[in-house]
């Protein structure tokens, strides 16, 4: 059997395998039926760990083991253990948020937060900075700094960035919307974000932006994240964003934001 390693590592990605599963699974796929001996040579898998792997792919509803000596395995149908595999990832990711849940009022988290405030204590204004990769980890960061606003949110953004922003962050701005925070957001205003800017009516005011092409976000004048590349010419996993806790440049950088504000056209007027 000849199966070639871009396929195997699909299979590993797909499949949440390891190298030796995917090596018995492809070969007993080819078979059908076989020993876990025979299968070892087919795959160039150990004769020590065929056995141990072949009874992990069992567990994971991959493959069945017959009655008898020598023991034999039969494949399971490709479709059906996608199934099997969908299943069992949405209750193994379940039971792990339960879990999780359960931290929220326990000593743990407790002792976590202890340890968290303790050592934010020590650390210098000037260290509360870092370099965020990834779209993902961009949104990710944005969300907990606007969850802990605590007067104000001003964003500078994209067309495609604001639409993101609406999809990802909608929730949360919301939620502190709730709370008499302070939401500005300023960004190209297209037909393209017509439906996203009602959805966001009465939790933000968007105005539009022509000239100026930024992307930044400021939370209580003092807490400053801002996307050093173009949106559109750069792969979200390869999105850079940098972070500072610095009121002096943070509110330098919204006073500048302020003296524009008055000179942009509401949202809603500008789509009539």
């Amino acid at each position: 059997m000849i199966v070639k390693e871009e396929f195997l590592s699909k299979l590993r990605r797909y499949f949440d395998l390891n190298l030796y599963e995917v090596k018995l699974w492809a070969a007993l796929l080819s078979r059908g039926v076989s020993t876990a001996g025979e299968l070892s040579d087919i795959a160039n898998v150990p004769r020590s760990r065929s056995y141990d792997v072949l009874e992990s792919l069992e567990k994971k509803g991959f493959v069945i083991a017959k009655i008898g000596k020598p023991i034999k395995y039969l494949t399971v149908p490709p479709s059906e253990v996608v199934e099997r595999v969908k299943k069992n990832m949405r209750f193994n990711a379940e039971e792990k948020v339960k879990r999780l849940d359960s931290l929220k009022n326990s000593e743990v988290l407790g002792e976590l937060e202890t340890l968290h405030t303790q050592g934010i204590e020590l650390v210098e204004p000037s260290e509360l900075s870092g370099a965020l990769r990834g779209r993902h980890n961009l949104y990710n960061h944005l969300d907990l700094a606007i969850k802990n606003a605590k007067k104000s949110v001003t964003l500078m953004t994209t067309t495609q960035g604001l639409l993101r922003k609406i999809e990802g962050l909608k929730s949360t701005l919301e939620a502190v919307k709730k709370k008499g925070v302070q939401i500005r957001i300023a960004a190209p205003i297209t037909k393209e974000a017509k439906s996203a800017v009602k959805e966001m009516k009465g939790i933000a005011d968007i105005r539009h932006v022509n000239h100026v092409k930024a992307r930044f976000c400021i939370v209580d004048g003092k807490d400053l994240t801002f996307m050093v590349l173009d949106d559109q010419d750069v792969h979200p996993t390869y999105d850079v964003g940098i972070w500072v806790n610095t009121p002096f440049f943070a509110s330098a950088v919204e006073d500048l934001f302020n003296s524009n504000w008055s000179d942009m056209k509401p949202a809603e007027k500008f789509l009539k």
